[in-house]
């Protein structure tokens, strides 16, 4: 992220991603400016500056005493120079997601391969045997991507990361959905990755508690740098 952007520029990009997750279409109105406040942590004056540069732009249209519409006068408004911001944004978001993924997921590994009970690992290891089973249905992987990392956390028997995993569950989820449409692109990605989580497991299941931290940390850096090498 730019250190160098003004705040207003920040919630731009944010309210372009708003615009996104929430699929709203020209013509749509947006959230009012307390509620956009509220919703990004900020002032209602930087709200205004940021909806005033996107109204300079004719990408929103605001109304005296009716509130901010996305523009009805440009027909490629979700086509082209708004949507490369969105997907900016979004992009930034899962980068940012990886980060803290790494944060915590590599000590979560870190301490699975000492504390895994033999229920631990089956659990694991059953996921596993699910996302082998998922290859032709990328949702059912999603899913299975998600329960390993969840039984990952598990096995750490430390409430306060398990507790952080099912917090973050939902967001964790969208950032495996994402990373993987990227990586599958390359069908040999697909076995690569479940090699990838395979090996984790095996190191925590030897209770090498170096391999397996290294080894989500290897991961997880390996998905952020196909990322960036394709930005």
């Amino acid at each position: 992220m730019n250190p160098k952007k003004k705040i207003y520029e920040l919630i731009v990009e944010q309210i372009n991603l708003f615009c996104l997750e929430q699929n709203l279409q020209p013509g749509d109105r947006l959230p009012s400016e307390r509620d956009l406040a509220s919703l990004f942590g900020v002032s209602r004056n930087s709200i205004r500056e940021a909806l005033k540069d996107l109204e300079r732009k004719e990408f929103i249209e605001i109304r005296q005493g009716g509130g901010s519409f996305l523009s009805t006068t440009k027909r490629d408004l979700l086509g082209n120079e708004l949507r490369t911001h969105i997907d900016k944004a979004k992009a930034i978001l899962i980068d940012e997601m990886l980060e803290l993924r790494r944060a915590f997921e590599v000590e979560a590994a870190f301490l699975a391969a000492q504390r895994a009970s033999p229920k631990n690992l089956e659990a694991i290891q059953n996921v596993l045997i699910q996302m082998a089973n998922a290859k032709s249905d990328p949702e059912k992987g999603v899913q299975a991507d998600l329960d390993f990392h969840l039984q990952v956390a598990y096995a750490t028997k430390n409430q306060l990361l398990i507790d952080l995993m099912a917090t973050l569950a939902l967001r964790i989820e969208e950032n495996i959905r994402e990373t993987r449409k990227h990586r599958f692109t390359d069908s040999n990605r697909q076995q690569e990755t479940l090699d990838e989580h395979q090996e984790i497991y095996d190191a925590i299941a030897d209770k090498n508690s170096d391999l397996a931290k290294h080894l989500m940390s290897q991961h997880i850096s390996r998905i952020r740098s196909e990322l960036h090498s394709s930005s």
